[in-house]
C-alpha cells in the first residue's frame, strides 16, 4: 500500500539556518531517499517552493478565484512530502520517522487511495 509522508516545517527556521546547516538537512533528505530506494520503497518525494510563491485557487458559485498565497497562514508550512510502498501503516511511520524535518516539526502520513484500474 502507498502512504504519502507530508512534511511540515516552519519555513523562517529553515531559512534561519546557515548554508552549512542547509547542506547538512539536504544531505539527510538525500540519504533516506537512497535508503528508501534500495529498501524498494521510495515511489516519490519533492520538495515544495515556499509558501511565499504559493497561489490558491478556488471555485465559488461558478467563479474562478485565483489568490496569491498559500492556503491558510500557519506556522508549520507543507513543504515537501515523501510516497512510500510499505506492507504496513507502521512501516511507513518507520520510514516516515527519519524524515530530517520530523526533529523539528512533524511529518503526517496518510494511504493514498490508487485506482490500479487507471491507466498510467
Amino acid at each position: 500500500m502507498q502512504y504519502v509522508a507530508l512534511i511540515h516545517a516552519d519555513e523562517g527556521a529553515w531559512e534561519a539556518l546557515s548554508d552549512d546547516e542547509r547542506q547538512q538537512a539536504y544531505a539527510g533528505y538525500m540519504q533516506l531517499s537512497t535508503d528508501a530506494r534500495a529498501a524498494g520503497v521510495m515511489v516519490d518525494g519533492n520538495e515544495l517552493a515556499p509558501t511565499a510563491v504559493a497561489t490558491t485557487v478556488r471555485v465559488e458559485d461558478g467563479q474562478t478565484i485565483v489568490t496569491d498565497g498559500p492556503y491558510a497562514e500557519i506556522k508549520e508550512a507543507l513543504g515537501g512530502y515523501y510516497v512510500f510502498d510499505c506492507a504496513s501503516f507502521d512501516e511507513a511511520c518507520e520510514w516516515a520517522s527519519r524524515i530530517p524535518a520530523a526533529t523539528t516539526g512533524a511529518i503526517e502520513v496518510r494511504p493514498v487511495h490508487v485506482d490500479e484500474g487507471a491507466a498510467s
